[in-house]
């Protein structure tokens, strides 16, 4: 069981919790669990469900010894926050409808050049170049520096989304799931 005790020790460390105090609650932890297991009582029983998860064992446990802040009433568990979930959704469509033009290579555009006529000679019937031969056809896609700007700038966007979820799921503290057991 030291295994626990040091995966609690870990977590603490994490946390912020000053070594004195950290080493304090370890030595407590693995008294009690010393203690239980003396009395026939196993580990997994005195620990109840948090026996299987050590990091919220101990964050609970230090945030009710008041060490650490506990989370406020109004905060939910593993809820993402909607505007990081918006931007993300923004990001990821934007991409994608980025790619998808790039792709298709749409909207076209076409220029037509043609041969003036010379004033003195009237113009054919089928129009001032279809029967000269001398029209030029140039198409291109008008809107391809627009979309590349719009992928590298969606990309961009997605990358700072990454950046923002790492950030935010590290600065959350574990909390115990509710009638975890916690030793005080």
């Amino acid at each position: 069981m030291s295994e626990f005790v040091e995966q609690c020790r870990l977590e603490w460390r994490r946390l912020g919790v000053a070594d004195p105090l950290a080493e304090e609650m370890a030595a407590d932890l693995a008294s009690d669990l010393e203690e239980a297991q003396a009395e026939g009582v196993s580990a997994a029983e005195y620990l109840g469900s948090s026996a299987s998860d050590p990091r919220s064992f101990a964050a609970s446990w230090a945030s009710e010894r008041g060490i650490i802040p506990a989370p406020s009433g109004r905060e939910k568990v593993g809820r993402r926050p909607l505007a990081l979930v918006a931007f993300t959704a923004l990001a990821a469509i934007a991409v994608i409808v980025a790619s998808l033009l790039l792709a298709t290579g749409e909207p076209k555009v076409a220029l037509k050049t043609f041969r003036a006529t010379p004033p003195h000679l009237p113009p054919s019937p089928a129009g001032p170049s279809l029967s000269s031969g001398a029209g030029h056809r140039i198409q291109a896609s008008a809107a391809a520096p627009i979309e590349w700007i719009l992928l590298f700038v969606a990309i961009a966007a997605l990358a700072f989304c990454a950046w923002l979820w790492l950030r935010w799921g590290r600065s959350r503290t574990p909390i115990a799931p509710p009638g975890g057991h916690a030793l005080l």
